[in-house]
């Protein structure tokens, strides 16, 4: 049976719409205080696997620069080694300037410290980031990476174009990665509850047969400017974080999708594996945990005699 492509990107004139607004929308600025308050919520296991997530970043403004900062600080107590970028990496122009300003500046720090970014293409995102290095995709718009520990593979994913052939991949991949975490990231929601968006329906009847069949235990994306932990979908576990530069302020429906929401502020994502344990920790601007908890990863199930 022949699949479809799914495009869920925007014609270019509403794509450089998109950019001026999002250029020129109000940042909320954080209490003064503003600081790595709360107590980490994860276990820091010996030799687990430790990261970071964001999304919907790349504006250059104030806020991106005070969740930089906080990731920072929340470093020297949870040491992450990478950082997953969900999508809307560079908003508006993106010359040689703007990845400066709107990546490698904010995040100087966490560069200098070694750790990696690897991103997934957003709506706004142009393909040819796919070749900027400090992206770590290959020259791909979807790829996939093996952890250094944890039992974890990555699998980023293109949603602006989602054809045959990054369908075709990912069947192939995720069927041959053996892997005891298959985590997938990329930027539209197959499940959300926000106003403005809401779910990816036609992506999701294409993508999710996909990630079932092959068992994937957790999805990560972005595109909503809020934070939401969707009730398990199926056995999959799906996050949106999409607020770490852009924020869309009381966005969250009411929704029985929602297990956890917030979009009263930006924030970040702080995620450990352990053996069969994925522990999680969401971190508001103001430096206060607005969702922790963890993921039992189900045991295989036993060959059939």
């Amino acid at each position: 049976m022949s699949v479809p492509a799914v495009r869920t990107a925007k014609p270019l004139a509403l794509l450089l719409l998109g950019a001026l607004l999002a250029a020129s929308a109000p940042s909320v600025s954080p209490p003064a205080s503003a600081a790595a308050t709360a107590p980490l919520a994860l276990p820091l296991k010996e030799g687990s696997l430790r990261f970071a997530v964001i999304g919907d970043s790349g504006t250059g403004e104030t806020g991106q620069n005070d969740i930089a900062r906080l990731l920072m600080q929340w470093r020297a107590e949870f040491p992450f080694e990478f950082v997953l970028m969900l999508g809307d990496n560079i908003y508006g122009r993106d010359d040689p300037r703007d990845y400066r300003r709107k990546f490698e500046e904010p995040y100087r720090a966490l560069l200098d410290a070694g750790v990696k970014f690897y991103a997934a293409l957003g709506n706004h995102d142009d393909p040819n980031q796919r070749f900027y290095a400090r992206f770590n995709m290959g020259g791909e718009r979807y790829y996939t990476f093996k952890a250094p520990k944890g039992g974890a593979r990555f699998f980023a994913l293109d949603s602006n174009y989602m054809d045959k052939p990054q369908l075709t991949w990912l069947e192939k991949e995720l069927g041959a990665s053996g892997a005891d975490w298959k985590i997938c990231f990329f930027h539209h929601p197959l499940y959300s509850s926000g106003k403005k968006h809401g779910s990816s329906e036609e992506l999701r009847k294409v993508l999710e047969p996909v990630l079932l069949k092959h068992g994937v235990d957790v999805v990560l994306q972005g595109h909503e400017h809020f934070y939401e932990r969707i009730e398990p979908q199926h056995g999959i576990y799906y996050f949106i974080s999409g607020a770490a530069g852009q924020l869309r302020r009381s966005n969250i429906a009411k929704s029985d999708l929602t297990a956890r929401g917030f979009d009263q502020d930006l924030h970040f994502k702080l995620i450990e594996i352990a053996e069969d344990e994925m522990h999680f920790q969401t971190v508001s601007r103001s430096g206060q945990t607005v969702d922790s908890g963890s993921i039992k990863r189900p045991p295989e199930p036993k060959p059939s005699s």
